[in-house]
């Protein structure tokens, strides 16, 4: 999973709405309204927040609404531990602040998995956060990995990472 906490609710009536105004702000729904209606386009997509607590939450949701953030990593073993899927080219998903309101809907744009003591100072910079280092990238999320594991692997340098770049379609 990447760095993010899965919001306990994703009917919640905040995401709907929000899922609406993005959707029609994001023109998403432009195509479907001259072919017909889609079933998933009332379906929101997966409501997140990146990061393990509230304040990070907030914290990062901030460079992404500045632009600063355009990337983040998850550790695959995380994925593979919950079940769940690998973000894929093209996936939506809504990112909530630490108090569960959605700010905003992202794109994927790519998908990569690379060990950790491979990750590029470019993707590190793309993360925005701290000095844009890798060496920070690394300190920061050799610490997130190991305090937040979902998988009983522990800590690697060799562990696979999956490197996430998004968009943003809108923001509130």
């Amino acid at each position: 999973m990447s760095d993010d906490m899965a919001v306990e609710s994703p009917e919640d009536e905040r995401v709907r709405t929000f899922w609406d105004i993005a959707r029609a702000q994001a023109r998403l729904n432009a195509v479907p309204a001259y072919f017909g209606p889609n079933a998933l386009d009332s379906v929101p997509p997966p409501a997140w927040s990146f990061g393990a607590t509230d304040a990070q939450a907030d914290e990062l949701l901030a460079l992404v609404l500045t632009g600063a953030k355009t990337a983040t990593a998850g550790a695959l073993w995380d994925y593979e531990a919950e079940g769940e899927a690998l973000p894929s080219r093209g996936a939506l998903a809504i990112v909530v602040d630490g108090s569960g309101r959605p700010r905003a809907l992202i794109e994927t744009t790519s998908v990569e998995i690379v060990p950790f003591d491979e990750v590029s100072a470019e993707h590190a910079r793309l993360e925005g956060e701290g000095d844009l280092s890798l060496e920070h990238w690394r300190e920061v999320h050799e610490r997130f990995f190991t305090q937040n594991a979902t998988h009983d692997r522990g800590f690697a340098r060799d562990m696979p990472v999956a490197l996430e770049r998004f968009r943003v379609l809108y923001a509130d």
